[in-house]
């Protein structure tokens, strides 16, 4: 039996949005509980109805963590409409979201999940969780450049309107002009801009790993469900967090 909970955990729970994006659902008035129109705070129990422009929100709907190779050149993008989004154009779920987005000319390991609570948690920067890239750059990866990208790099974040200093990273040179870095945030094309800084450019970015899950044999385009393992996995390194 369902316990009395707050609506905007409610409806993240159901894997529908984040608690945030739930309040200001309710607060442009659409959502409705049992007909209607929802209040900011308000209380949900068993038995209730909550719809969101229409959509019924259950909490019973079986939970997913789909791990899907982005090929480069399509957007991660919720707005069906957009004819380059990655749900226009793969087989993947209208109630799935992304966790941590991958920009339209990169390619790698993308997580989606209908679990809302679950893609907070990754997604959160405070809690540190890696991200692990491979790089190709225009010209001969450096000692220099190296250590310039594990220490830290200056750059100007456009959401806050800001200079930060990206944290300390691990890098690794894989090849004249390849390297690996682990990331344990994620500003808006951070690598990029991060290259950008020592007079480098990005020719090709793909993520191979997010926290447990690896990409490994898939190929561009490539869905499958993320094994058992992998979850319970996952779910038990988020749970760190919450000690």
């Amino acid at each position: 039996m369902m316990r009395e909970m707050r609506l905007n955990k409610y409806i993240s729970a159901s894997g529908f949005c984040s608690r945030r994006k739930a309040d200001e659902w309710i607060a442009s008035g659409s959502v409705l509980v049992n007909g209607k129109p929802a209040d900011i705070g308000m209380q949900v129990k068993e038995g209730d109805t909550v719809t969101i422009n229409g959509k019924e929100i259950r909490l019973d709907e079986p939970f997913k963590l789909v791990v899907f190779y982005k090929p480069k050149g399509y957007a991660c993008t919720s707005h069906r409409g957009d004819k380059s989004g990655i749900f226009s154009n793969f087989n993947l779920d209208s109630d799935l979201r992304y966790v941590g987005r991958l920009d339209k000319d990169s390619e790698g390991l993308l997580l989606l999940t209908n679990d809302g609570n679950l893609c907070n948690d990754i997604s959160r920067a405070a809690n540190g969780h890696e991200k692990e890239y491979v790089v190709t750059v225009n010209r001969p990866v450096t000692a220099e450049l190296i250590e310039g990208l594990s220490n830290g790099v200056r750059i100007f974040d456009a959401n806050r309107e800001k200079w930060v200093v990206t944290r300390p990273c691990k890098v690794s040179r894989l090849g004249e002009k390849t390297f690996s870095i682990i990331l344990t945030q994620g500003y808006n094309r951070q690598i990029r801009r991060m290259c950008e800084h020592f007079d480098y450019r990005v020719r090709s970015l793909c993520r191979i790993r997010v926290m447990n899950i690896k990409i490994e044999e898939m190929k561009p385009g490539d869905i499958r469900q993320a094994t058992q393992e992998e979850i319970v996995e996952i779910r038990e390194m988020l749970a760190k967090n919450r000690l």
